[in-house]
């Protein structure tokens, strides 16, 4: 079990460092937006490029792991995004803006399905749901630390010095984590077929049906959560908040998506999946519709359980992809699941940018928190496939 925590806390490392350089976006859209002179859909679009580059790799990244392994993939990963970063400091246009966030985002594809795929093999006969959640859990306090120190640190050095701050923590860590993986001998073999996928799937999808309603109800989950985060700070402002209180803002809801993401993983394993996700998404979309009414002390004092409830569902969704595949066919198997929620995660802000620029950021948060009963049907579509393939 040694070797699995060690797996595990090397994965975390990994998770916290990209999840930092993705959620810095959030605390830098008002700030590019008011020094570039964006609206709404253009600060969407900035959003959905990064996703974008994210979604489009991830499958190729399951693929070349079962042939080079996952450590080279995922330093040199964590390596282009840094880069990206670095070049995004020189910038001085919408233009160049969006590609420097694409080639960071292409950089952060491999991060979600490799990670996930050797904390997967780490903890094959172990509570793996538990530590899925552990490693995401570390990614929200990825989110809470450095978005937070990013945004104290604008007034201070400038965006462009904490970016390029940040940056330079992403290269020392892509060769750190090289070296642990290298020592732990973690993700560097090619992964040997060992089990034979069922139905002739070349994708190691057991359930075809399960598969496709959890698949749905991550779309959902991740269009609302980054939907929802991409023009919460428009919201606060509206409100009457200031870019440091922004930050504040986002580290409470990250605080709280952390405890959410560690929580449910574990109240998975007690309550089950479908009772689990029931509880999030229920009180994920009821919590987005009363901030809209509150001022803003009272919506501070609420961002924290809407945190929990927001975030708290992914870990109950990644801990059960494994349940529906194959263990030989598990990377290329995440990067389809990954694909799609963050593609969904892509499009999300910019289609939201346009409802905001044409009846408000209340009107475009309001749907946000109303489409997240979508995924109350889709849960009775996952319960019998789900138990079919647990029993």
């Amino acid at each position: 079990m040694s070797r699995a925590r060690a797996v595990l806390g090397t994965a975390c490392g990994i998770h916290f460092i990209h999840d930092g350089f993705s959620d810095i976006l959030y605390v830098l859209l008002p700030v590019w937006a008011r020094e570039l002179g964006l609206n709404f859909a253009q600060v969407g679009l900035l959003r959905t490029l990064y996703s974008g580059g994210m979604a489009v790799f991830q499958i190729p990244a399951g693929l070349l792991a079962e042939r080079w392994g996952e450590a080279r993939l995922l330093a040199a990963g964590t390596a282009v995004t840094a880069l990206g970063f670095v070049a995004a400091g020189f910038t001085g246009s919408f233009l160049a803006l969006l590609c420097c966030l694409i080639a960071g985002g292409m950089g952060s594809s491999v991060q979600h399905p490799l990670s996930s795929s050797l904390v997967s093999e780490a903890y094959e006969s172990g509570r793996r749901r538990i530590a899925l959640g552990t490693y995401n859990f570390s990614g929200d306090l990825g989110k809470v630390v450095v978005p937070a120190s990013v945004a104290v640190a604008v007034p201070w050095i400038g965006w462009r010095g904490a970016v390029e701050a940040y940056a330079a923590v992403g290269l020392l860590a892509a060769a750190v984590i090289l070296a642990l993986l290298f020592r732990l001998g973690a993700g560097w073999a090619p992964v040997a077929s060992e089990e034979a996928p069922r139905a002739g799937s070349d994708w190691g999808i057991r359930d075809v049906r399960g598969f496709q309603a959890l698949s749905a109800i991550q779309i959902i989950d991740n269009s609302t959560r980054s939907g929802f985060l991409t023009f919460l700070p428009f919201l606060l402002i509206a409100k009457g908040s200031t870019v440091q209180a922004v930050g504040l803002a986002l580290m409470l809801v990250f605080a709280g998506g952390a405890v959410g993401k560690f929580a449910c993983g574990a109240l998975a394993e007690r309550l089950g999946v479908i009772r689990t996700v029931i509880i999030t998404e229920v009180a994920t979309g009821a919590t987005i519709l009363l901030l809209l009414t509150l001022p803003l002390g009272a919506s501070l004092i609420l961002l924290p359980p809407l945190g929990v409830a927001l975030n708290g569902t992914s870990s109950v969704l990644y801990g059960t992809v494994a349940d529906l595949v194959t263990s030989d066919r598990r990377a290329r198997s995440y990067g389809i699941f990954y694909t799609l929620g963050v593609g969904a995660s892509a499009l999300a802000p910019f289609a939201y940018g346009l409802v905001s620029d044409w009846g408000g950021v209340p009107l475009a948060l309001g749907l946000v928190g109303s489409m997240v009963f979508l995924t109350l049907p889709l849960t009775l579509v996952l319960r019998r496939p789900l138990a079919a393939v647990t029993a």
